[in-house]
């Protein structure tokens, strides 16, 4: 498949064009101009100014479309009026990329937008990629590439750096020469007006020189590109990000509980922990990930043990963590059998281990060497106070030649300054990062254990539908659509637990009153004790209005709380309109806890999900935790672990512990709802009472809106546009219903269903018992087996723009795999390229071609318009397989070795 980046020019350019050069001191083309002669830039470099002959001994040319030869990327340093003409001159010209530095476009106003949209237009028109306007440019170390006009340029190096601000980028640049921090890429975005976030993950993802990305965000266009590039790129390199702007001026206006407890940045943190990404708060935090995350070790969980020669620095680093709901380390009885044979005899016995003032090098080694070989630590922070008898020094060689050769993370914190110079240089020498004082040294380690909470996040692929019973999805639209003929977005209290019961979520029943006979006669058919509530579309909070009467248990008392509830809510609200008075059975869960399940529509990532603390005081506490769409347990247990209230739901004061799977089955109910009805827009369901004996929706609320043209024209009866359902989330479900039961010619049933994440293992054994001929032809190459990195890319794919459809069969109890096919699509996103393989004891019995027929009949669902494979010219086997298929072969732009067959959809 596609081995050459569409961006490959833009970021690694053969030859480079300053469009606006100059000798004036320091202009930006005069800047940019130098930075690329003294970065010794490996490719051609053209000055492109009409008033100049020669600039810094360089010929000038008065237009690009005077330089000789093909150029690869234009950088443009002029006055924004001139622009867009500069941009049609380059499409002229045949150049694929430009970077656009200069400023007054959209962000100075309405004539500034006018200019941005026709340099667009014209970008567009001839197919040129821009990056911009208004940025610091880009920089590729390894070739000699500043396209910039930061001064100092950057060290080569492995980390890919993009930033929409380039004052931070120059920050981090003017931090990382003398820190000894290098890149493989350093991109500024400036104004997004064509490629952002997504395309750029897509090539730091392909980039072999990139083994971490560092990501600076004000702000996200497009969701479901951003978080589809995120997550690819989170599955085989770490992703660290800082999202400024946490804390906005402005809220959203709350017409619910939910909404009111859901800002934006906290949708934005669900989003990241989702995609496996570790979210920074400040530039420190960056600098000190930069130097040291990820150098020599790999996370694998939160449990943290601390080493100290001092009580109160232990006590610290155990405060932070505490802060940080970083749990400590329960040591085993062996480590502990250990230590009391290293360790003086009045040491603390617990973690913090202190090892007492005046221990020496030998016995950290010890207690290091125990503490790393405990199976419950999962990292360790080492650190020392200056003592008159402790060399700071030699206990630092110590510690890095006993954590030589372990994989744990291991962090180091020398406090002082003089005393202990030395030693955190040997610690930095060491790539061992190395703090000055407990707390930041802890809030690293809750970096990397948060990398590896949210990496298994991230390998959670979900369905749609998590029942095997599945919804009345019918009943609810018909509920939904008629409020939306009736013009209503905000659904009665009996319709919203319609559609709750139609995903099978228990509900207290209701009926609506109209008058105080109706009530009585209501209350008396529903049982007393009854509950009372206004129904009007203008009141969230029904008890601030005199609008609830609880535990109504005569006539009599029902009767006159009709009265009182229309008088008090007429008095209080004059402008509410009156449905009448909702009647339901009065629930007595004397050991229910009262608990809210929410769902708001953000404006950027869609649908969320939101679990806590429910009742009145819901926003009082706002203990609420928030996942993306769908969910399935792990994520749903991650969700209720993330909350205050989910102490009290064990065993609490005599009560015994609520039915965790009624509550968990509420959870994914509402995420099926999410995924089948897009025009969901808000719902509370609060109170959730939920005891030993199960699940009650006492309450619930629900907003509708309109949903995707997509999805109001779905056929529900077809399998295959299925996806188009799901276009209103930022996560795509796993596609479930694409599985298949087929049989071979010899009657051998086989599962032909969309890859899992969890299918790594089985995808592993596929390829390793390949022949050496299959594997050659599939991956046009010598390969032995499949790396964590590329096995992560083949089985936790993004559903949204790839699909990878393998063929199992059942063999002593187990699933085995015995092929597999995929498409990715290309970013015009009307192409797609193809691949297949087929195991070789199964070949030749029709597997092969029925896999892409149903792969042909996805691609197509999709929208997509053409598909596209390579095969080696001497694989004459899948040529003529292509053909019978209907691909039209040629041969390969820029490859004689390689065949190319495409096909129409």
């Amino acid at each position: 498949m596609q081995d050459r980046h569409y961006l490959t020019p833009l970021f690694e350019p053969r030859s480079v064009a300053i469009i606006g050069a100059s000798e004036r001191e320091h202009s930006i083309g005069a800047v940019l101009l130098r930075n690329m002669l003294d970065a010794r830039y490996q490719g051609q470099i053209y000055a492109v100014n009409p008033g100049h002959k020669h600039i810094f001994d360089l010929r000038s040319y008065a237009s690009i479309e005077e330089a000789p030869g093909k150029i690869d990327l234009a950088v443009i340093a002029t006055q924004a009026a001139t622009v867009p003409a500069i941009m049609e001159a380059c499409g002229r010209a045949g150049v694929p990329a430009a970077v656009v530095i200069s400023a007054g476009f959209a962000e100075s106003g309405e004539s500034g937008a006018a200019l941005q949209q026709a340099v667009l237009q014209n970008a567009r028109r001839h197919q040129v990629r821009l990056l911009g306007p208004n940025c610091l440019g880009v920089m590729r170390p390894a070739l000699g590439l500043d396209a910039t006009f930061a001064r100092g340029g950057a060290l080569p190096g492995n980390i890919g750096l993009v930033s929409q601000s380039g004052a931070l980028c120059t920050a981090i640049l003017d931090w990382a020469r003398p820190n000894g921090v290098g890149f493989s890429s350093v991109i500024s975005l400036g104004g997004t007006s064509d490629v952002d976030f997504g395309e750029i993950l897509d090539y730091l993802v392909a980039d072999d020189l990139t083994k971490n990305i560092f990501l600076y965000i004000e702000g996200i266009k497009h969701a479901r590109s951003f978080m589809s590039a995120l997550r690819a790129a989170a599955r085989v390199k770490p992703v660290l990000l800082i999202k400024v702007d946490r804390h906005p001026d402005g809220s959203r206006a709350a017409r619910s509980h939910t909404g009111a407890l859901v800002g934006a940045d906290d949708v934005f943190d669900a989003a990241l922990r989702r995609a496996g990404v570790v979210r920074l708060y400040n530039l420190s935090q960056m600098f000190a990930a930069a130097q040291a995350l990820f150098s020599q070790f790999r996370p694998r969980g939160n449990r943290l043990c601390i080493i100290t020669n001092g009580g109160g620095p232990g006590v610290l680093a155990a405060d932070r963590a505490t802060d940080l709901h970083i749990p400590l380390a329960q040591l085993s009885p062996a480590t502990l059998t250990a230590l009391n044979a290293a360790l003086p005899p009045h040491w603390p016995h617990g973690n913090p281990i202190d090892i007492i003032g005046d221990a020496d090098a030998e016995r950290y080694r010890q207690t290091l060497a125990a503490c790393l070989a405990d199976e419950n630590v999962d990292g360790v922070l080492v650190m020392l106070a200056p003592q008159a008898i402790t060399a700071a020094s030699d206990v630092a060689r110590a510690v890095i030649e006993t954590a030589r050769d372990c994989c744990k993370p291991l962090i180091a914190c020398w406090m002082g300054e003089a005393q202990v110079r030395e030693a955190r240089q040997l610690f930095r020498d060491a790539h061992i990062p190395t703090f000055s004082t407990p707390e930041p040294a802890v809030e690293l380690f809750s970096h990397i254990s948060a990398h590896y909470r949210n990496q298994q996040l991230l390998i959670q692929a979900p369905p749609a539908l998590a029942h095997a019973t599945p919804p009345r999805t019918g009943n609810a639209r018909q509920i939904i659509e008629a409020a939306r003929a009736d013009s209503r977005t905000l659904l009665s209290e009996k319709e919203s637990k319609a559609i709750l019961a139609a995903f099978d979520i228990p509900v207290a029943p209701v009926a609506l009153a109209q008058s105080a006979d109706e009530a009585v006669i209501l209350a008396e058919r529903i049982g007393l004790p009854v509950a009372m509530k206004i129904d009007s579309p203008q009141i969230t909070h029904k008890s601030d209005c005199g609008g609830v009467k609880l535990n109504l248990s005569s006539l009599q008392a029902v009767r006159s709380a009709y009265l009182d509830i229309i008088d008090a809510v007429r008095r209080h609200r004059p402008d509410a309109a009156i449905n009448g008075v909702a009647i339901e059975p009065m629930i007595f869960r004397p050991t229910g806890r009262e608990l809210l399940v929410g769902v708001i529509r953000d404006d950027v990532f869609g649908p969320v999900i939101t679990f806590g603390e429910g009742g009145a005081r819901v926003e009082v506490h706002r203990d609420r935790a928030i996942a993306l769409p769908p969910l399935n347990r792990f994520l749903i247990a991650d969700m209720i672990g993330a909350t205050r209230v989910s102490k009290l739901l064990g065993e609490f004061r005599g009560m015994p512990p609520i039915n965790g799977a009624a509550l968990e089955m509420v959870l994914l109910r509402v995420s099926e709802m999410v995924c089948e009805l897009p025009w969901l827009r808000e719902m509370d369901i609060n109170p959730l009472v939920v005891d030993e004996r199960g699940a009650v929706a006492v309450d619930a609320r629900i907003i509708v809106g309109d949903a995707s043209p997509a999805a109001d024209r779905h056929d529900s009866r077809c399998d295959f546009c299925y996806d188009f359902c799901y276009d209103h989330m930022a996560i795509h479900p796993y596609p479930s219903h694409l599985t298949v039961d087929w049989q071979l010619a010899d009657g051998t049933p086989v599962i032909i269903r969309p890859i899992r994440p969890e299918d790594a293992t089985m995808e592993q054994d596929f390829v390793r018992q390949l022949s050496p001929e299959s594997k050659y032809f599939r991956f046009m190459g010598t390969l032995r087996e499949l790396n964590q990195p590329l096995l992560a890319r083949l089985t936790q794919i993004d559903y949204d723009r790839e699909m990878a459809l393998i063929a199992v069969l059942q063999k002593n109890g187990q699933e085995v795999e015995i092929g597999v096919c995929r498409y990715v699509t290309l970013p015009n996103a009307e192409t797609c390229e193809f691949a297949i393989v087929i195991a070789d004891e199964w070949s030749g019995k029709g597997l092969g071609k029925k896999l892409m027929e149903l792969l042909i009949t996805t691609a197509r669902a999709k929208g997509l318009k053409v598909m596209r494979g390579d095969f080696l010219v001497n694989n004459m086997r899948m040529i003529h397989f292509a053909e019978n298929l209907g691909f039209v072969i040629h041969g390969h732009p820029d490859d004689i070795s390689v065949r190319r067959g495409v096909l129409t959809l």
